[in-house]
């Protein structure tokens, strides 16, 4: 974790207000304040008229205090700016999205963010509530009867309040919620008229701490004692890692226990870096699904303890079927589980169910076995596992060898892979080594993500680097010009294969079942004649647009030019036109370094 961003820290290229007379107090002015009160270091918006009130008590009530305001050119990058600080802090920021065509603009970052369970504050905003206060025309149109019907089966909680302590009491109740196990985001929608009224004096607020967001429960003492006669009996205990903190001290703990136990264990892509991936006792590389050798490794455990995992029921099936093993699910997941989306995914089984936070019930098994708190993870230059001929062209394997070659001598987050990713390519030995992906895999969200990341990894001497996709950067790169404004550096590489090519593979599939000609699947797919240049739609951005490149060698020069100008304070796209498709012959055919250690190896 890192306290970038908290109250007080703040950005360039935020405008500085002009003094202003003292010229009363506004509900508006009330919300302000009390979004500082609860510690809300930013709110990332897109303007409109509904918040009009709170936008100009957020510049000239609060000024250049906290919150700071992040200006956003959509309400869907907007979402996903809070998705990404998210992702690193592990503390909410807040969201302001006008009115109801705002928030079915974000809803999509809002889903996103529901599934990879997330914190975040969003406040929306309505027309006058009072149909004779409503302006002809536009009013009507942003006005809802129940605008948090949008968004309801994806968000932890929402509230209209229509009068100041209301609105003090449902912002106090949406902060705290949204920190809660399983953390979630929250939706506060403000009436304009309560906004614009004035008052007599600034009512006295609400102190937060009295109001304290509960902590997570403890189970019991016997379901704890029962895991760790479990886990200290087993021959073959296998830790499958899920949604895991960002702590470096919960990182140190599971490290100790897994050696402990000799335990076997496996990770995978779709959430955040939670083990060293190079370490003898992680099995396999992990991915988006499991390969042979977890589903081994998984078939071979007597006991199987589970931490959160996406999709454990999924997971067990594809290694075979309800395993032998006796299972221990740690998750509070199903507090969340409201049938309308399947985010729940497969009913998982389990013989032991702790109902808390994944390392909350770990610390607590270790300490019942004996365990000491091990050693804490270090800040590392990046570990890549591949290199290659720099002559080859560029394909998803090529490109990570590239990338390795360039940032070997860098600590960096990666903050987005892409799904042809090879995890084979790269070791992961720290909590911030790598986020994780968006949730609910709504393409346009990676360009927003990584810069909410890189607000907040800003200054912490971390290089925030990602590997977007051509689709997904194409639908959102208007989110990079937040980035230029508030100079937030990273290096972006996308990889740029110029079609939607996972449906490629869909149309693939579907001619050969059909017999029919496999040559025909680009039709419809391919984003070509004319090529988009999109290293200088970075630059119409205000980023630094470099490429197209299309060779290990070229990639390699680019991503080192890119890591000098992102270490001077800017933020870097680079164009990298790969070759389409993911075979594992090609990672085989790689070399590994030599001062490599291969996941799995004894």
């Amino acid at each position: 974790m890192t306290d970038l961003g908290k109250a007080g820290g703040k950005l360039a290229g935020i405008d500085q207000p002009l003094p202003c007379a003292d010229n009363g107090v506004w509900g508006s002015d009330v919300v302000a304040q009390m979004l500082r009160a609860l510690d809300i270091p930013y709110v990332a918006l897109n303007p409109g008229s509904s918040f009009r009130g709170l936008h100009d008590s957020l510049v000239n009530h609060t000024g250049n205090q906290a919150p700071q305001m992040l200006l956003c050119l959509h309400e869907e990058h907007a979402v996903a700016l809070a998705h990404g600080y998210a992702k690193v802090t592990e503390r909410p920021m807040g969201v302001i999205l006008h009115s109801n065509v705002g928030l079915m603009h974000g809803a999509m970052a809002i889903y996103n963010a529901w599934c990879d369970r997330v914190p975040m504050l969003i406040l929306g905003a309505t027309g006058p509530v009072d149909a004779a206060q409503r302006r002809p025309w536009i009013d009507w149109l942003h006005t809802a009867k129940d605008q948090g019907a949008l968004i309801r089966p994806y968000v932890k909680l929402d509230d209209q309040p229509v009068s100041v302590p209301a609105a003090i009491e449902a912002l106090t109740r949406a902060a705290n919620l949204t920190r809660m196990a399983p953390c979630g985001p929250t939706y506060v929608c403000l009436d304009v008229s309560m906004q614009e009224q004035r008052l007599d004096e600034m009512p006295a607020l609400p102190d937060p701490k009295r109001y304290a967001a509960a902590a997570a429960p403890v189970p019991a003492a016997k379901d704890i004692a029962t895991a760790a006669d479990w886990l200290a009996a087993a021959r073959e205990p296998l830790l499958l890692m899920g949604r895991m903190s960002r702590s470096p001290v919960d990182w140190a703990r599971r490290v100790a226990l897994a050696e402990h136990l000799g335990a076997r264990v496996l990770t995978d892509i779709k959430t955040g870096a939670s083990f060293p991936t190079n370490h003898p006792l992680h099995v396999t590389k992990p991915g988006f699904f499991l390969d042979e050798a977890a589903g081994a490794a998984i078939r071979a455990a007597d006991v199987i303890l589970a931490l959160d995992c996406v999709d454990l029921g999924g997971m067990l099936k594809q290694a075979g079927g309800l395993p032998a093993a006796k299972i221990v699910n740690i998750s509070p997941d199903h507090q969340l589980h409201n049938g309308w989306s399947m985010d729940h995914q497969a009913l998982a089984p389990a013989d032991l169910h702790l109902a808390c936070p994944p390392d909350a019930a770990l610390h607590l098994i270790a300490d019942a076995l004996g365990i000491g708190p091990g050693e804490p993870p270090r800040d590392l230059p990046a570990l890549p596992a591949l290199s290659a001929d720099e002559d080859r062209p560029l394909d998803v394997v090529s490109l990570a060898a590239a990338m390795g070659e360039a940032l070997r001598e860098e600590v960096i987050s990666l903050v987005r892979l892409p799904l042809g990713w090879a995890g084979e390519s790269w070791h992961f030995r720290h909590p911030l080594d790598y986020l994780g992906i968006d949730g609910g895999g709504g393409i346009a969200a990676g360009p927003g993500m990584l810069v909410g990341a890189a607000l907040a990894l800003k200054d912490t001497g971390r290089l925030p680097v990602a590997v977007l996709g051509d689709g997904d950067t194409l639908m959102g790169i208007s989110a990079l010009w937040t980035a230029a404004h508030y100079q937030l550096p990273f290096v972006a590489i996308v990889s740029n294969n110029r079609s939607f090519f996972n449906d490629e593979i869909h149309q693939e599939r579907v001619a050969r079942q059909r017999q029919r000609p496999v040559e025909n699947k680009w039709i419809g797919q391919r984003i070509a004649e004319p090529d988009i240049d999109i290293a200088a739609m970075a630059r119409a951005q205000g980023l630094e647009g470099i490429g197209p490149v299309a060779t290990m060698a070229e990639l390699t020069q680019a991503v080192r030019e890119a890591t000098t100008l992102a270490r001077k304070g800017r933020p870097v796209l680079i164009d990298a036109r790969v070759l389409p498709g993911y075979n594992p012959a090609m990672a085989s055919s790689m070399t590994r370094h030599a001062s490599d250690k291969p996941a799995g190896a004894s």
